[in-house]
């Protein structure tokens, strides 16, 4: 029988990439995320594409209410969950805190931090249950340091990092493995997110260099999954090679 993954925020991106380097791996899919379509249409390609099962789960992970309703909803052949994924995450604004907006921090706040725990105490209890499982926090090098403007959110991935540590503890005695994932800048839709649609400013966060993508980190969370049952990334830091730090970026 296939082992199952579950992605949260699979519409685009590292989640998307994720989903699609699983598939290949032999996981059958529970995609989750906001927009629909875009759940719908990754469902046909790795059915197509890699011959993976997928069920499809459209909510918001903001609202606990949503998170349960949907979980419950799983049927019994497929909560049997090897692997969670909680990828959902964003950063909104680059205000000085003097300067930031209550909607930026609350939905930085909302979906980074509570979003992730209440994915996490849905599914962690059926992993416990079994006596195996695999959680990965997509983190971030902003979990790791602080940069200017980068207050709120910069502080949610501290949060997350602190909260993928207590996991492991928490989970140990069940066997559950935690793997914490740092990425630096990766190319994908975090930049046009962060600037409102701007998409000009959003380029040239990018530009002068290569950064990562989101098949970049798919590659390491399959690698991560694929380990022997006795051996467990806890803490993984990734960036460009153009990249030392959030701060210096080598530009040509």
């Amino acid at each position: 029988m296939k082992k199952i993954a579950l992605i949260t925020g699979a519409t685009s991106g590292i989640g998307r990439a994720t989903a699609i380097a699983l598939a290949d791996e032999g996981y059958n899919l529970i995609l989750t995320g906001r927009r629909k379509e875009r759940l719908d249409e990754l469902k046909e390609l790795v059915g197509i594409t890699y011959k993976a099962d997928a069920l499809v789960l459209n909510f918001d992970v903001r609202n606990p209410e949503e998170v349960a309703k949907a979980v419950a909803s799983i049927p019994a052949v497929w909560r049997k969950i090897d692997v969670l994924v909680n990828n959902a995450g964003l950063a909104v604004g680059l205000n000085p805190i003097q300067e930031g907006l209550l909607e930026d921090w609350e939905r930085m706040i909302d979906t980074n931090i509570k979003g992730l725990l209440y994915m996490t105490r849905e599914i962690a209890p059926l992993m416990c249950e079994r006596g195996v499982g695999h959680i990965i926090n997509i983190c971030s090098t902003a979990g790791k340091e602080v940069y200017p403007n980068g207050n709120v959110y910069c502080a949610t991935k501290h949060a997350v990092d602190a909260i993928s540590k207590g996991m492991r503890i928490d989970m140990l005695k069940y066997g559950i493995k935690v793997t914490n994932i740092c990425p630096g800048a990766v190319e994908t839709e975090f930049s046009i997110v962060r600037f409102k649609d701007d998409k000009e400013r959003a380029d040239k966060t990018y530009e002068g260099y290569t950064p990562l993508n989101g098949d970049d980190i798919a590659n390491l969370i399959r690698f991560a999954v694929t380990l022997p049952p006795h051996v467990c990334i806890n803490d993984l830091v990734v960036t460009p090679t153009a990249q030392a730090n959030a701060t210096n970026i080598h530009r040509k």
